[in-house]
């Protein structure tokens, strides 16, 4: 028995006893009672983070692509996060969401050199919304950064956790187009998507502050409409699929502020070419944090910051009961900027769209509709994400 393989067999059990700590569910069935199922809040996965001996995003910085398309292990958690909506050639609409979830366990790796040796935990989720079916279907991976079951790798560009894999181009200096691969029981995506409009810094510069700690923050961009094409398995039939997806990438050292519960994030795609995203950290009270940001962004791809409560205004107008009876989420938006004279209603495609994973959050296509300059009719689709309701208690109305 050698010295490393004592190692490695207590960096496993060290691994594994720290994914059963942080992620209960990941053995248990989506069809359990809410009795039965031991969820973790967003407040418990995002409270007391110990920074140390992990990067920070202190301050702006200059990004690199295609570099910063790949991972950054020196920082604590990082996504690739994509969701979009398609049609089938006899316009039968599907949403999705692929994301894949980077986890540093320590700072730094073990001194063992076995070929399971790492500090890196992936964490991926996949969903389907069949909009005409009113069907929602998800599935959850996990993996160790080792011996090629996940990983993260800059040139070429590969993400990719098990049988799921974000790949990019090999051409220089240019990840584009991606290939995107990802389904759960009997659904199977295949995609391939084109960059589109430029990339998009979110924040200031891509340092997107989560709170006025110094470090309480992130480095964050993201390709807001991306041409997609290609196949999609669902029911027993393969069909052929287009739309528009929308990629953000993250990575941080970093936890909620006091008094944040979670997220409203809103992924908005017009008709005319305008895209919109809301990231509205929301406190214990339902409030918004200060700290929240908008972003508009025109058919050229140029960016406008929006600030919530002046530029921009959201109020829920309904509201949707989990099948677990245990949280309520908001089930539509009005939405209005009055610099554009927009004035959106923004209503979930299929009401149950929330993922029993993890930590449970409701994350769904969205359909827009509503009036624009000279009351022109405005629609449009688009993705929302609501974290923080389920294991936090039912949300001030």
């Amino acid at each position: 028995m050698t010295s490393d393989w004592i190692i490695e067999t207590r960096s496993m059990s060290r691994l594994m006893c720290i994914i059963l700590l942080l992620y209960p569910m990941a053995c248990q069935a989506p069809s359990e009672t809410a009795e039965q199922q031991e969820t973790l809040s967003l407040t418990d996965m995002l409270s007391g983070v110990d920074t140390v001996g992990y990067s920070r995003a202190l301050e702006a910085r200059t990004f690199n692509f295609p570099e910063d398309h790949g991972p950054h292990e020196s920082f604590r958690t990082e996504w690739w996060y994509v969701t979009g909506n398609l049609n089938s050639e006899d316009g039968d609409p599907f949403g999705f969401q692929f994301t894949i979830f980077r986890n540093s366990l320590s700072p730094s790796r073990s001194n063992g050199t076995s070929a399971w040796n790492t500090n890196q935990a992936y964490m991926g989720h996949f969903a389907l919304t069949d909009i005409n079916e009113n069907d929602f279907f998800f599935e959850e991976k996990f993996s160790r950064g080792a011996v090629g079951l996940a990983g993260a790798e800059t040139n070429p560009l590969r993400i990719w956790i098990e049988d799921w894999f974000l790949e990019g181009s090999t051409q220089d200096k240019n990840v584009f187009p991606l290939q995107l691969s990802g389904g759960a029981d009997g659904i199977q995506l295949d995609l391939t998507l084109q960059e589109g409009k430029p990339v998009v810094l979110q924040g200031e510069e891509g340092l997107s502050k989560k709170g006025n700690a110094p470090g309480n923050a992130s480095y964050y961009f993201a390709n807001t409409r991306m041409p997609a094409s290609g196949t999609l398995l669902v029911n027993g039939e393969l069909l052929e699929v287009s739309g528009l997806g929308w990629m953000d990438r993250e990575w941080s050292t970093s936890a909620l502020s006091d008094g944040q519960v979670g997220w409203d994030w809103f992924a908005l795609h017009l008709d005319d070419g305008w895209d919109l995203m809301v990231y509205q950290l929301r406190r214990a009270d339902g409030s918004a944090d200060p700290l929240s940001a908008a972003s508009l962004i025109d058919p050229s791809g140029r960016k406008t910051t929006l600030q919530l409560g002046s530029d921009i205004l959201i109020q829920p107008n309904d509201y949707w009961n989990s099948s677990l009876g245990d949280a309520q989420y908001p089930s539509g938006w009005n939405i209005k900027v009055p610099s554009q004279d927009w004035d959106l209603l923004v209503e979930p495609a299929v009401d149950d769209q929330e993922l029993l994973v993890t930590f449970r959050y409701w994350e769904g296509s969205v359909r827009i509709s509503g009036t624009g300059k000279n009351g022109a009719r405005m629609n449009g689709r688009g993705y929302a994400e609501l974290t923080g309701y389920a294991g936090d208690g039912l949300p001030n109305q």
